[in-house]
């Protein structure tokens, strides 16, 4: 799962907001083994979408997460968007992120870059440390500095990790702040997700591909929407979102039929390609 802004993932992760940690809750911890794998979607406009001002949008998406609670998670990820204009004219977003948590969210290293029609537009460098009552960043792009956040956010792989162990306990609401290093590295975001109900096996492939979604397995699966908010605003999570993430969330960890909602468009995502990676293993 991963988290995404219109030029770039939150969350990831959770686009964008993965597995579990050591130091997670015991719930979090039951359930099936999530699963390294690459994940590909092609991007369109939803039908029922008002793009004002675009004539079009598509676009691809490549997820990739390997790693275990023993060595930690890695997730690379690319999110390329082409969009054309009523008057002719195109525009090419290409972000490419990369991440390393470590086991028990202790630490969350983070670089993302973000280019228009080729030409870099954005970096993003740094790490994030876990103290007892805030996020300690080291930055290295935009620029050179440290940042102290207060507050107890969670890192991309915790979040989702404990989705998972909400939705597998019958929970409908799961509320928390996110740190993924979005934008210049120096924000919080709220998170407010709605898990719909318990459903087993793949489901309905829809607009996916039925080899990629057989490649899913036959776990439980989740209706989730998640909404972003950006904490620096002091919506506290009662305001108007960014943007919004619908999917299916799978038992190990897998999403698929998304769509990403950002006020003024909408934004599909068919999962084109599922390659289940081989789990290293790990003692705990």
């Amino acid at each position: 799962m991963f988290h995404t802004h219109w030029t770039r993932p939150l969350p990831l992760a959770g686009l964008g907001v993965l597995l579990a940690l050591a130091g997670a809750p015991a719930t979090a911890l039951a359930g099936a083994p999530l699963q390294p794998h690459r994940a590909v979607y092609d991007l369109g406009l939803t039908d029922s979408a008002a793009a004002a001002g675009m004539a079009a949008v598509r676009g691809r998406m490549v997820y990739e997460f390997t790693g275990n609670a023993c060595e930690g998670y890695s997730i690379s990820f690319r999110f390329v968007t082409q969009m054309a204009d009523e008057s002719g004219g195109t525009r090419v977003t290409d972000l490419q992120t990369s991440s390393f948590e470590e086991p028990a969210g202790k630490s969350f290293q983070f670089l993302s870059k973000t280019f228009i029609n080729q030409q870099l537009s954005e970096e993003t460098r740094g790490r994030a440390e876990r103290t007892p009552q805030a996020i300690a960043i080291d930055l290295k792009k935009p620029k050179d500095h440290a940042v102290t956040l207060a507050g107890s956010a969670l890192f991309p792989t915790e979040h989702l990790m404990t989705l998972l162990a909400r939705a597998r306990g019958g929970e409908t609401i799961f509320v928390a702040d996110l740190f993924d290093g979005s934008e210049t590295g120096e924000k919080i975001y709220g998170t407010t997700a709605v898990i719909g109900p318990r459903r087993e096996g793949a489901g309905d492939v829809g607009r996916d591909d039925p080899a990629a979604v057989g490649a899913i397995g036959a776990g439980a699966h989740w209706p989730v929407t998640i909404s972003y908010f950006d904490e620096s605003k002091g919506d506290g999570g009662e305001g108007t979102p960014i943007y919004q993430l619908s999917f299916l969330l799978y038992d190990n960890g897998v999403s698929r039929r998304l769509v990403l909602d950002y006020g003024d468009f909408e934004l599909r995502g068919n999962l084109v390609e599922l390659t289940p990676m081989q789990a290293s293993a790990c003692d705990r």
